[in-house]
């Protein structure tokens, strides 16, 4: 790799470092706004009140900030919403801060953000495809994989507490930029291998205020961009940013209704229903 692609990639990872710690900025800020019923309301996250995604973003960052793994008993059976050990995973952190207040939860969340980012200041990686000391769960994530959805995750879950206190907002910050082009990125996936698109389908993508996304189905099954819309696509699917990253997100219960399509509508309702690609 010449100096050139090193510099990029560097700046390009810096650049995930920045709009997380935005991320970061904005879903503390937003929490100190809460009074305290706002933090035992019920998000769209099955199980989760605001509280527990907060204690969710203070987990993972705690363990990223060098803390060491946490270990809890979440029930013998779990609870209804934990089904996969991902969640399990994720609950830990949730029963590990049940009893805490929420002020300490959020000042948790800047000591460990703050600490981190510091690290990473100190120590900028360079090199995506390199390997981080320290991935929550200890998945094998490149440091590109784990800059990247650290941004997506906490953004994601600021919309989550917006949602459940009735403040909106937020759509338009660095993270909220960053997420919608990250899931955007899926589309192809979705056609493809989740809605089950015959070889030969295209399909476009319209979020209001970006780019369209054009995508066809190759005769091997997968779904390819494409570098041009076409001119009779199978089917359009608009949608405003809202409702394009809570079907993305799996929070999309009720924002199907808000997709308009065009072309084939039963393809369309295959799509809409299988476009999460994050819990």
């Amino acid at each position: 790799m010449d100096d050139a692609h090193d510099v990029d990639d560097a700046a390009r990872l810096a650049g995930y470092i920045e709009t997380w710690w935005s991320s970061v900025t904005d879903l503390t800020a937003l929490l100190d706004e809460l009074d305290e019923q706002d933090w035992t309301r019920p998000t769209d996250l099955a199980g989760w009140t605001v509280h527990d995604v907060a204690a969710h973003i203070a987990h993972l960052e705690k363990v990223l900030a060098g803390d060491g793994e946490e270990h809890a008993e979440i029930g013998d059976p779990p609870p209804a919403h934990v089904t996969s050990l991902f969640a399990h995973y994720t609950e830990i952190g949730v029963v590990n801060r049940r009893t805490h207040a929420p002020g300490a939860v959020v000042a948790e969340i800047r000591d460990a953000t703050a600490r981190r980012r510091a690290q990473l200041l100190a120590d900028p990686p360079t090199d995506p495809a390199g390997a981080p000391a320290i991935v929550p769960g200890g998945v094998p994530w490149t440091w590109n994989t784990l800059l990247r959805n650290r941004p997506l995750d906490v953004w994601m879950h600021e919309q989550d507490v917006r949602r459940a206190v009735g403040r909106p907002g937020g759509l338009h910050t660095p993270g909220a930029d960053h997420t919608v082009s990250y899931l955007a990125e899926s589309f192809g996936y979705v056609v493809a291998k989740k809605a089950g698109a015959p070889a030969g389908t295209t399909a476009v993508l319209v979020v209001v205020g970006e780019d369209p996304v054009g995508v066809t189905v190759t005769e091997d099954g997968k779904g390819r961009r494409l570098d041009a819309l076409p001119g009779r696509p199978t089917v359009v699917l608009e949608m405003d940013r809202e409702t394009f990253i809570r079907l993305a997100g799996g929070r999309g219960s009720t924002a199907h209704e808000l997709v308009r399509l065009e072309g084939d509508h039963e393809l369309g309702q295959r799509i809409v229903a299988a476009m999460a690609t994050t819990p």
